[in-house]
């Protein structure tokens, strides 16, 4: 077997937080505090990425799910890679792998006051799987006892899953229909969902929940702030939570900024904002690193990141897989990493990158060789007269330009294309209705290398319309596999059925760049993004 890194061990029992310390993702209600910015300025943070949803059983955008997460707190946190932390849940602890016991903190409350209990986590899930409520996270609860495993959904006529159990206000049972490693519950189910408030939505239809005032912007939360304001692609404001179960943050207000990539450097030179987002929503662009780098008001910090950026491919349009093989030969990825992210990424093929335990590095990779597409093109039906519509968001500079790169690429060997540029959640609705031969979009992923959501038949991100029984048979038998090893022999296989079949490429994981204004005693992007929102309680901001 090849070798591969270690992954790191399971932490799933967990301690609990330690009076005013622990971690938390985000909500407020009301009210300064103290302790924060010497004049009680808003912290102000840089994003690039427009909201497309703030619906939490919904979303689909990396922007939609950070904004969340200042004001709704899920079961646990993940402040490093598989290393698990008290969020809502004090502990998520099990003793076969298939029966999970969760204890609630008995002091978190929600923003109106009323206690989180057991009966929240049993709605949220129960919420999910409904069969009428439309949502993009039921393959997260796909391994529950009672759930379709594939889609997470009940059976018609059901409302609760079997599989949950409220043992009392601050414990419940969840039981896998099979074994299940410890860090995918831990992670999919304990950090990744967002807990919703029973008491205040339980008289919304389940089918008419996207349609509700919470999910257009949740206002009873469980999270260190609460929503201030919200101005579509222009800000969201924040107010923090003098009641926060982990105590009362250091900041009073977070303020986001909505901007051009463009517009970063600059007004984190000027000290009109303190940071960017990181994790690809608020990356600076390639050719401003060594202006932020040189600024002596900030300190700036470069990582690797899980995130890909792809070409999808719809099947449907594109039915011939030699046809879309010719097309990845003629992109050449070495000049967009060389070029256009000067040396600040790699060349990834299919979901995971260096910093995923479970890259099949032994894989050949798809390299560029505009001689071989020009005769896999050759070699099929394809009219070379036909158009091909390739759409590109906007806001993210390189990726803007990387299509440029694609788009001259493919005309080169004989491909005839027109480009349309929209704004993110343009092309999501876009994806959505299959409106496309080719998109340009990216995905930050998990630790845990189930990427069901994107590669099964019935994925909620399966834009491309792919559908391969074994691959379903396989993503089912390594999502309900407890052993690590085994898992990863399962995903090999899987990494090279994708690389076959090609529903989409991989095109390039760019690193991302953290930079923090000086004035910032805490706070900022961390190295593993997804737990970078895991103290913002305690990120502070004072003088120079």
């Amino acid at each position: 077997m090849r070798a591969r890194a270690a992954l790191p061990a399971s932490v799933v029992v967990l301690a609990l937080a330690a009076c005013g310390g622990g971690f938390s993702e985000g909500q407020a209600d009301g009210g300064a505090s103290a302790g924060s910015g010497a004049d009680g300025e808003s912290l102000v943070i840089g994003n690039i990425n427009p909201v497309a949803s703030f619906n939490p059983i919904n979303q689909t955008d990396v922007a939609g799910q950070w904004a969340n997460e200042f004001v709704l707190d899920s079961l646990l946190d993940q402040p490093e890679p598989l290393q698990f932390a008290p969020e809502l849940a004090t502990s998520i602890d099990t003793e076969d792998n298939q029966t999970y016991t969760v204890h609630l903190d008995p002091e978190a409350t929600w923003s109106d006051g009323e206690p989180v209990t057991s009966a929240d986590v049993a709605f949220t899930l129960n919420l999910i799987a409904h069969p009428a409520s439309v949502t993009s996270l039921g393959t997260s609860i796909s391994s529950l006892d009672g759930v379709d495993p594939v889609t997470g959904k009940l059976p018609e006529g059901e409302t609760e899953i079997p599989g949950v159990t409220v043992v009392d206000e601050q414990t419940v049972e969840l039981r896998t229909a099979q074994p299940v490693d410890p860090n995918y519950i831990s992670e999919i189910i304990g950090s990744r969902l967002f807990i919703l408030p029973a008491h205040h939505l339980e008289d919304v239809p389940p089918a008419d929940f996207g349609e509700s005032g919470f999910a257009q912007l949740p206002d009873v939360t469980s999270g260190p702030y609460t929503f201030a304001d919200y101005t579509k692609d222009v800000s969201i404001e924040y107010t923090a939570r003098e009641d926060y179960h982990e105590g009362t943050p250091e900041v009073p207000s977070i303020a986001v900024r909505i901007m051009p990539a463009a517009n970063l450097a600059g007004d984190l030179q000027a000290g009109a904002i303190h940071m960017n987002s990181g994790g690809g929503i608020g990356n600076i662009p390639v050719q401003d690193l060594a202006t932020v780098e040189g600024l002596d008001n900030v300190t700036t910090r470069i990582d690797e990141t899980l995130g890909v950026q792809f070409i999808e491919f719809n099947v449907e349009t594109i039915p011939d897989v030699d046809v879309r093989r010719a097309m990845a030969h003629a992109i050449n990825r070495e000049q967009i990493v060389d070029q256009l992210l000067q040396g600040n990424g790699q060349i990834v093929d299919g979901p995971y990158t260096s910093q995923s335990p479970y890259v099949d590095t032994d894989l050949e990779p798809l390299g560029y060789d505009p001689d071989l597409s020009r005769e896999l093109l050759d070699g099929t039906d394809f009219d070379e007269d036909t158009t091909l519509r390739f759409v590109v968001p906007t806001g993210n500079a390189i990726r803007e330009q990387s299509a440029d790169i694609i788009l001259q690429n493919l005309e080169a060997v004989g491909f005839e294309v027109e480009q349309t540029n929209v704004d993110f959640p343009t092309l999501l609705t876009m994806a959505d209705a299959g409106d496309y031969d080719m998109l340009l979009i990216g995905n930050t992923f998990n630790i845990d290398p189930d990427v069901t959501f994107m590669y099964g038949s019935q994925g909620s991100s399966n834009y491309t319309g792919y559908s391969s029984e074994r691959v379903d048979e396989l993503l089912a038998q390594a999502k309900s596999e407890p052993d690590t090893d085994a898992r990863a022999e399962i995903y090999d296989e899987l990494q090279a059925i994708w690389q076959e079949d090609l529903p989409q490429l991989g095109l390039y994981s760019d690193h991302a760049a953290s930079v923090v204004s000086n004035r910032v005693a805490e706070g900022g992007a961390a190295p593993f993004w997804r737990g970078s929102l895991a103290d913002v309680p305690r990120w502070s901001l004072g003088d120079m």
